[in-house]
């Protein structure tokens, strides 16, 4: 119904399910970029002039428009970043570093692991990992004995993970670590393209958003910082934009946003994700999630109906991506055959090499839909799929 809108699926014959690594973006967000180099394209927050002052306009617009989206208090409260790994890595180096321990999840991204690790962190000595049950199910009671354990952390939890598309319940992971006083940010990579959120309802302190994953350009997005957080928060980087006042003795920054912000910032994928979010509010999200629960069941039921394969979890609490195998054959195999279909899943670990450890697997094949996927998507991904299982077993 949706694909008309993206350029993309008229261009190409590709069965698109690899929308964990990245959205399409639709006609409106790319005709955005085309606008701005073409017609007013300028440095924002500078000069004076008429086609500067519209740049700003239109920078700030998004800013505004991504603050009403999460349901912010105040726009200061949103950072521009190039995405969900620099987000992290602005907060746990200006903030979170100081923090004796910081509790993970064991369905975490790479983007939430390594960082930790650069501060000298290990498992045990300044990272704990909360563990998680057979069907990948976040442990509440051990995640409780870890704050018992380590009042005060830093709480840093996926809110939708990559491998897998289980759903952790942020509000509740929330509420119980503040009640011994942690600190939590959330990782959410994959949630705006499938799931509203309420960052006033989750009560989470800090929230990363990526836009490439949210039907908008790539190296954009953002991180939310509740507003009590913001005088606490050292920048990442200085420079240019980010100055109120400098001479050769001392320095004073700007109030936020803007003192977190840089040098030149990625003006049009900035605006190109305004357009992005101005577009998931024409589609709505009732809609996204009709769509999206009803073609990942019917993902899950086709795909139940294949020989030997094997799955980590079911679909309870899932959503975007569905990751399995089959006996005896080797993952990178499917893909490079799928491919050739003109199918395209992705395979391997999904920068997400602990979980997969914890399996016993070096990996999956994994399909990641949008709201845009439909049932002959599905229908197409399993003919190749029977096809590349013929293939490998003869």
């Amino acid at each position: 119904m949706f694909k008309k809108d993206f350029p993309y699926f008229q261009k190409s014959k590709t069965v698109y399910l690899d929308n964990g690594a990245t959205t399409q973006k639709p006609k409106v967000v790319i005709d955005s970029q085309i606008e701005y180099y073409e017609t007013y394209c300028a440095n924002t927050h500078r000069s004076n002039f008429g086609h500067a002052n519209k740049a700003t306009q239109e920078f700030e617009k998004t800013r505004t428009l991504l603050k009403e989206f999460i349901n912010a208090s105040k726009k200061e409260e949103i950072i521009f970043t190039k995405g969900v790994t620099e987000s992290i890595n602005f907060i746990a180096s200006s903030f979170a570093k100081d923090f004796k321990t910081v509790i993970i999840s064991s369905l975490e991204h790479h983007s939430n692991i390594v960082p930790w690790h650069m501060q000298g962190r290990t498992l045990g000595a300044g990272i704990e990992v909360v563990n998680c049950g057979e069907n990948l199910d976040f442990d509440f009671e051990h995640f409780e004995e870890l704050l018992k354990t380590n009042p005060n952390a830093f709480v840093s939890i996926t809110h939708i993970s990559n491998a897998f598309g289980k759903i952790h319940d942020i509000k509740t992971i929330t509420k119980l670590a503040h009640e011994y006083g942690a600190v939590v940010m959330v990782d959410g990579a994959q949630s705006l393209s499938h799931l509203k959120v309420d960052v006033k309802d989750l009560d989470v302190d800090f929230f990363a958003i990526s836009g490439h994953k949210t039907f908008a350009p790539t190296g954009v997005g953002a991180i939310y910082i509740k507003e009590n957080f913001l005088k606490d928060i050292k920048p990442y980087q200085t420079g240019g934009a980010t100055i109120h006042e400098v001479d050769f003795t001392a320095s004073t920054l700007l109030d936020s946003p803007y003192k977190f912000e840089a040098g030149t910032q990625n003006i049009a994928g900035i605006i190109g994700f305004g357009k992005a979010i101005e577009y998931i509010n024409h589609v709505h999200y009732e809609n996204i999630l009709s769509m999206e629960h009803n073609v990942y069941k019917y993902l899950d039921d086709e795909l139940k109906k294949l020989p030997n394969i094997i799955f980590y979890n079911d679909i309870k609490d899932s959503i975007g991506s569905r990751s399995f195998n089959f006996e005896g054959i080797i993952h990178d195999d499917i893909g490079i055959l799928l491919d050739k279909m003109g199918v395209a899943v992705r395979v391997g670990h999904h920068c997400a090499q602990p979980i997969m450890k914890k399996l016993g697997i070096k990996g999956t094949i994994r399909v990641s839909t949008a709201f845009y996927n439909d049932y002959v998507d599905v229908d197409n991904l399993i003919d190749a799929l029977e096809k590349a299982l013929g293939m490998l077993k003869d």
